[in-house]
C-alpha cells in the first residue's frame, strides 16, 4: 500500500483551473489575506499576477518573500491565516491561496526560473545549527544579502522535519531536494553529519551563530516507558519516511493526540493499509488543534477519532481513558500504541539558556535562536518568519543594513 502513501493527496491546478480561481479573487485594495500570512508571502499580489497572466511576477512574488514557497503551498494550515483572511468568505468560500501558490512554484520549477540573487559578499560569517525549516530559511535571507553561511546539520540529509516528518504524501522529497538546491545556489553551504555539541568553538570561528534545532523529539507518557508496543509519532513518521512507506504495521493501531502530527499518523496509517485506526484525543472537537483540513482528510481515509479523553491507566495492551467532563470511561486495546503528545528540542544540551524575549543570556551576544525554540507557532509558515525577524537581528549586530 506505499503507492498510496507516496502519492499527493491533492491535485494541483491545471491552468485553466488556476485562472478560474484566481479571477474570483476580489482584487481588495488593502488586502487581508496578505495582512494573515505569518511569512509576509503577500498572496494578495501573486494572485494579481496569476489573473492577469503574469506567471513570472507571481513566481517573482513568492520567491522573494518565501524562500520555501513551494514548501508551504503544500503544507501551510492555510485555513488558520490567509484563507481566513480572504473576504471571499462573506460570498461564498475562500480563495485557495495555497493551490495557486502551489501552481506557482511548479511553474516556476517547470520553466527552471532562477529568481534569487546574491548581493556583493560583505566578509562576514555565519553558522547555521540545524537544516530544518527555520535554519534553511535563515540561511537563504542572509546569503542573498552577501552573508557566507554554513549550515551544521547532525543528520545524514539536510531538510530537518522537512524530510524526516511531514510525510510524503503531503511533501514529496523531491520538493524539499529542490528547495534545498535552491538555498545552496546562493552559495551555503551545509554540512551533514555535522552535529554540533559546543557553541564555543563556532562562536570563535563565526561572526554570528544561529541555533535553529527544532522541536524533534517526540514526548512520551511515564505509564507508556519502557514498552515496546509503544513510539513517539515522530519516530514512526520519521521510519515511515525513511523508508518511502515501506514498513510493516499491526492491523490494530491506537494514536493518542489531536495536532497536526497525530493527523499525519493516522492518515500515514490508513494510506499503509491499517484496517483499524483509533485516535483518542485529549480536545473535544470545539478544541482542535489540527488543520480542520488534515482533520477531514484522516476522517476521510476512515480515522475513528474519539475527543475529550485522557488516558489515565495501562492494562497489558489495554488502555484506559477518562472523559475529562463527564463520568465516561473508554478501554481501548491494540497492538501499537503512537504518542502524538507534543515534541520537545535538544537545543539545551548545546549550554545555552534563552528568556522570556527569546534572547540568549548565558553566550556572548553573537548567539541567536530561531524557529521552533523560539517564539510563534510551531509551524513551517511560522519558521519563515523566524528566520526573517532573526535574520534582521543579526544584520543588525554585524552592522548591515
Amino acid at each position: 500500500m506505499s503507492e498510496k502513501y507516496l502519492k499527493e493527496y491533492e491535485a494541483g491546478y491545471t491552468p485553466k483551473l488556476v485562472m478560474e480561481e484566481a479571477s474570483r479573487c476580489l482584487l481588495c485594495h488593502d488586502a487581508p489575506c496578505s495582512k494573515a500570512c505569518p511569512a509576509g508571502t503577500d498572496p494578495a499580489k501573486f494572485i494579481r499576477s496569476v489573473r492577469f497572466k503574469n506567471f513570472k511576477g507571481a513566481a517573482e512574488t513568492v520567491r522573494i518573500n518565501n524562500v520555501l514557497g513551494a514548501i508551504c503551498a503544500r503544507v501551510c494550515p492555510t485555513e488558520r491565516y490567509c484563507q481566513q483572511g480572504c473576504s471571499r468568505s462573506g460570498i461564498d468560500k475562500p480563495i485557495d491561496i495555497g493551490r495557486i501558490q502551489r501552481y506557482i512554484t511548479d511553474f516556476e520549477d517547470a520553466c527552471k526560473m532562477d529568481i534569487l540573487e546574491v548581493k556583493k559578499p560583505n566578509g562576514k560569517k555565519v553558522a547555521v545549527v540545524g537544516s530544518g525549516p527555520a535554519g534553511l530559511s535563515i540561511a537563504g535571507f542572509l546569503a542573498q544579502d552577501g552573508y557566507k553561511v554554513t549550515i551544521f546539520e547532525k543528520e545524514a540529509k539536510a531538510g530537518g522535519y522537512l524530510r524526516y516528518g511531514i510525510p510524503e504524501y503531503r511533501l514529496p522529497t523531491p520538493v524539499v531536494d529542490k528547495e534545498i538546491k535552491r538555498i545552496e545556489k546562493l552559495g551555503v553551504e551545509i554540512l551533514c553529519n555535522h552535529p554540533v555539541e559546543d557553541l564555543k568553538a563556532l562562536e570563535k570561528e563565526f561572526d554570528a551563530v544561529v541555533v535553529a534545532v527544532g522541536h524533534s523529539k517526540g514526548k512520551m507518557l511515564p505509564m507508556f516507558e519502557g514498552k515496546r508496543f509503544v513510539k513517539t509519532a515522530v519516530d514512526f513518521l520519521h521510519e515511515a519516511k525513511r523508508r518511502k512507506g515501506n514498513i510493516k504495521v499491526p492491523a490494530n493501531v491506537l494514536v493518542i493526540g489531536g495536532g497536526d502530527v497525530a493527523m499525519d499518523t493516522v492518515t500515514t496509517l490508513k494510506l499503509l493499509g491499517v484496517p483499524q485506526v483509533t485516535d483518542v484525543v485529549y480536545e473535544t472537537f470545539a478544541e482542535f488543534k489540527a488543520s480542520k483540513k488534515e482533520l477531514q482528510n484522516s476522517q476521510e481515509q476512515g480515522v475513528s477519532i474519539v475527543d475529550g479523553y485522557v488516558p489515565v491507566a495501562l492494562k497489558g495492551k489495554k488502555v484506559v481513558f477518562q472523559h475529562r467532563f463527564i463520568p465516561a470511561k473508554l478501554e481501548v486495546k491494540a497492538d501499537l500504541i503512537i504518542l502524538a503528545v507534543g515534541q520537545y528540542t535538544e537545543a539545551g544540551k548545546l549550554g545555552f539558556e534563552v528568556n522570556k524575549m527569546q534572547e540568549v543570556t548565558n553566550a556572548s551576544g553573537k548567539v541567536f535562536v530561531c524557529g521552533d525554540i523560539g517564539s510563534g507557532e510551531k509551524t513551517v509558515v511560522y519558521a519563515v518568519r523566524s528566520a526573517k525577524e532573526v535574520a534582521y537581528k543579526v544584520k543588525k549586530y554585524l552592522g548591515g543594513k
